[in-house]
């Protein structure tokens, strides 16, 4: 046994910062699962993750920068895009915030390129024509 289990909910800054400290040693000793020492990591690693998504949640990027930056990551061009909502223009367009993506290009830029709905559906701005 030897590893006493003093662990309880993170409810302060100190207590969360206590949780990474306790984390950090943790990590040095290289612990094994199924053990004491590597339950204690799953459940402090648990707790920190919960406390951080309440109090730091991340948004997600816009649409229009979601797919920015799937071309950027994955070497696509402005002609990818193109071929796969059927026309440059509308491509341009798209990029240019000068008009919104429909459902149907959702579900192709979804599937195609595996960017989640849940992500392009957000509101973005739109620049209005002048």
């Amino acid at each position: 046994q030897g590893l006493s289990m003093d662990i309880h909910p993170i409810r302060s800054k100190a207590d969360y910062e206590a949780a990474l400290k306790t984390v950090e040693g943790l990590m040095e000793t290289d612990p094994v699962p199924d053990t004491p020492e590597g339950d204690k990591l799953d459940i402090l690693a648990t707790l920190i993750e919960a406390y951080e998504d309440r109090h730091f949640p991340i948004e997600a990027p816009d649409p229009i920068a979601a797919i920015e930056l799937k071309m950027e990551t994955a070497g696509l061009k402005t002609k990818d895009l193109a071929r796969l909502l059927g026309s440059a223009p509308r491509a341009s367009e798209i990029l240019n915030r000068r008009r919104r993506l429909t459902i149907d290009m959702i579900r192709r830029i979804s599937t195609h390129w595996h960017i989640p709905a849940a992500c392009l559906i957000q509101p973005y701005e739109v620049k209005r024509k002048s």
